[in-house]
């Protein structure tokens, strides 16, 4: 369909119209039927785990293998996600146990115990982070897929009925805040699912472009009122929230919102290393981090080691190193001083020259520009603060 287009619009120019070419075009048409066909069986295939249906779709559609053109394909099969283990004493008495998928259920179970003691009002979350374990068909992809990860989780709860607002809400908010990162906002789109897990009413994750395509980083997920019920059902105590302006209680719904810590690491260092060749022909490795997260903010340089620039890079260290972690570097020439910082993701370099001692002033020099300024000792930590603050990142996401 899209080759069509792409021909029409070739040949037509300025005066095509897709729409009306995608409506009206036989050739479009057809392919477009054919594809709506494919699609609803697969889907359908798909919600109700029908492996029988799903071979025979491939066989159908001859789908061959993208890299080896075989289509000697084995039957579909359900892959255990799951790693158990053994708990007890002894051979006999033990008992079998599975490792967590997901830190989500002890944020359900503790959930009266925080909602009562905290006397949270709903809408009202829960965020934890910790380990979870996966026994991935393939671990591979350096970090981004391994069986044991960090996972850091939200669950959100809120009045039955509202939550698919909430659920668009939340999708919309997550995606600012990696937007607000800084690495670029075309390199984040959403993936709606369309094979639902059976407890969820609705479900997106939030795709990044890694060096090996777009990868998902986070989800978000609708997951009605199933976890604490099923709780309530088989521990037989009441997991309800008693709603005071509706004078009634309920099982609240949730939204979860599910990030994996190695996974946001990954695409961060991924979208910060640059490699560049200046005016000048040289080159230069670049960590573009994020001000807010780079984990040295600032480095202070002396030009030189002696006519007490030393000295005076120290006094300006000991002024900022309790607000910011700072580095102090005397060797080699200036030059390869901002390289060894640029390497390192360092945002600013403080250097303090002859006139310093004169003027109070330093020039600092902005990583991703190489742009210097000469500013006053006095307002460098006003200016150092307004750029790596945590808060005004943060800012960016509720604006």
């Amino acid at each position: 369909m899209n080759k069509e287009v792409a021909k029409a619009a070739k040949k037509f120019g300025e005066s095509f119209d897709e729409a009306k070419f995608r409506e009206t075009n036989p050739r479009v048409l057809e392919n477009q039927a054919k594809w709506n066909e494919i699609h609803e069986r697969y889907s359908k295939a798909m919600n109700e785990s029908n492996f029988e249906d799903l071979r025979q779709l491939i066989l159908d559609c001859e789908i061959v293998c993208p890299i080896s053109g075989t289509r000697n394909w084995t039957e579909v099969r359900q892959f255990n996600l799951m790693f158990s283990t053994d708990m007890g004493s002894t051979a006999d008495g033990a008992t079998k146990i599975y490792l967590r998928p997901e830190t989500a259920q002890g944020i359900f179970v503790n959930f009266l115990n925080v909602q009562k003691t905290g006397r949270m009002k709903i809408p009202f979350g829960i965020a934890q982070i910790g380990k979870a374990f996966r026994n991935e068909i393939v671990a591979r992809q350096f970090i981004f897929r391994m069986r044991e990860f960090e996972q850091m989780e939200m669950q959100f709860f809120v009045r039955p009925g509202e939550e698919i607002e909430w659920f668009k809400k939340w999708k919309a908010t997550r995606l600012k805040w990696h937007q607000a990162l800084g690495l670029g906002n075309e390199k984040y789109r959403y993936h709606d699912h369309e094979k639902l897990a059976h407890y969820a009413n609705a479900a997106t994750d939030i795709e990044y472009a890694m060096p090996f395509g777009f990868k998902e980083v986070e989800g978000i997920h609708s997951r009605t009122n199933f976890d604490l019920s099923q709780h309530e059902k088989f521990s037989g105590k009441k997991i309800q929230y008693f709603d005071p302006e509706l004078n009634q209680s309920y099982t609240p719904y949730v939204i979860e919102t599910s990030i994996g810590l190695d996974r946001v690491f990954l695409s961060i260092m991924a979208g910060s290393y640059c490699e560049e060749t200046l005016a000048n022909g040289e080159s230069r490795v670049v960590l573009k981090l994020p001000a807010a997260l780079a984990p040295i903010k600032l480095a202070v340089l002396p030009l030189v080691k002696k006519d007490g620039l030393p000295e005076k890079a120290e006094e300006i260290i000991n002024m900022l190193r309790f607000d910011f972690r700072c580095q102090y570097d005397e060797k080699d020439s200036i030059g390869k001083r901002y390289r060894r910082q640029d390497a390192i993701g360092t945002p600013y370099c403080i250097t303090v020259d002859h006139d310093t001692l004169n003027d109070n002033c330093v020039t600092i020099r902005f990583r991703d520009t190489m742009e210097q300024e000469r500013v006053s000792i006095d307002k460098l930590h006003d200016i150092i603060t307004e750029k790596v603050s945590m808060k005004n990142l943060l800012k960016k996401v509720i604006e």
